[in-house]
């Protein structure tokens, strides 16, 4: 059953501007704002559930996603609404006329399932949404078991992140926790910590990442903590021919990745 919202000043449409505005509003009521059919479709996919959902016929053509959404297990209050509505709603332009509100989920150390050699990658206070999304992006292709965004510097579910990472932020397994937690927990199970970082003496090319690890990359503006190179086991570095000192962090940790997994073997995955 679809109903139909004509007024902007509906109070159902202010809430949904107030989360859209407010990160805090957002994380305190444990949602995510999700636009777009393929972000939409990806996390009905990866079993998020969605609470209400915004369709403006005018401009979505989706018809087997509605389907999905009218018959889901658990019901979704759908709302039609105008383009009007639709434009003020929508974080970003391209959007399909669709958006929905779904229930955050956030994983614990328990949780984690991992292969016995497996690929991790670890975020430290990166900042720009933008490259979080781009790097879960390349998890998702290349088969990351494991994402660990330490001390981050924006919301997991910030609307970027999800545009950037194509919807595959829903997909990927991800901790979001504290760099002391992260190197106790890599410790306790033995698990290689590599840190990719100007300064290192051995190139990527060169280093064995057959038995697997966690390759940690550090923020855009300053790299990796000073704190990170006494905790790690090996220093990492991408050869820089031209006359730029370094690469865009989402462009280097896609390299470090791709190397790492084609060494452990594109065909293993799971346990």
């Amino acid at each position: 059953m679809h109903i139909t919202i004509t007024s902007q000043s509906n109070p159902k449409i202010k809430e949904l501007v107030h989360f859209q505005k407010s990160n805090s509003k957002r994380r305190k009521e444990n949602v995510v704002i999700i636009e777009g059919n393929k972000e939409i479709r990806f996390a009905l996919e990866a079993g998020f559930k969605f609470k209400e959902v915004y369709i403006c016929h005018s401009l979505f053509t989706d018809t087997l996603l509605e389907k999905q959404l009218t018959e889901a297990h658990s019901p979704i209050k759908i709302y039609s609404i105008s383009k009007e509505i639709y434009q003020k709603l929508a974080y970003r332009e391209g959007v399909n006329g669709i958006l929905g509100i779904a229930a955050s989920t956030s994983l614990s150390w328990d949780d984690i399932i991992l292969p016995p050699i497996p690929l991790i990658l670890v975020l430290s206070a990166i900042e720009k949404p933008g490259n979080i999304g781009a790097m879960l992006r390349t998890a998702d292709a290349a088969g990351v078991d494991l994402v660990i965004i330490c001390d981050p510097h924006c919301d997991i579910y910030n609307p970027n992140v999800i545009r950037s990472s194509v919807g595959c932020v829903f997909f990927n397994q991800i901790i979001t926790t504290h760099k002391e937690e992260v190197v106790k927990w890599l410790k306790e199970n033995k698990i290689s910590i590599f840190a990719a970082s100007l300064q290192a003496q051995e190139f990527y090319h060169e280093t064995d990442f057959s038995k697997g690890g966690a390759i940690v990359m550090g923020s855009e503006a300053e790299g990796l903590e000073e704190s990170w190179y006494k905790d790690t086991d090996i220093h990492i570095k991408i050869p820089m021919l031209g006359r730029n000192d370094s690469l865009n962090v989402a462009s280097a940790a896609s390299i470090l990745i791709y190397e790492a997994k084609r060494q452990i073997g594109f065909n293993k995955t799971g346990n």
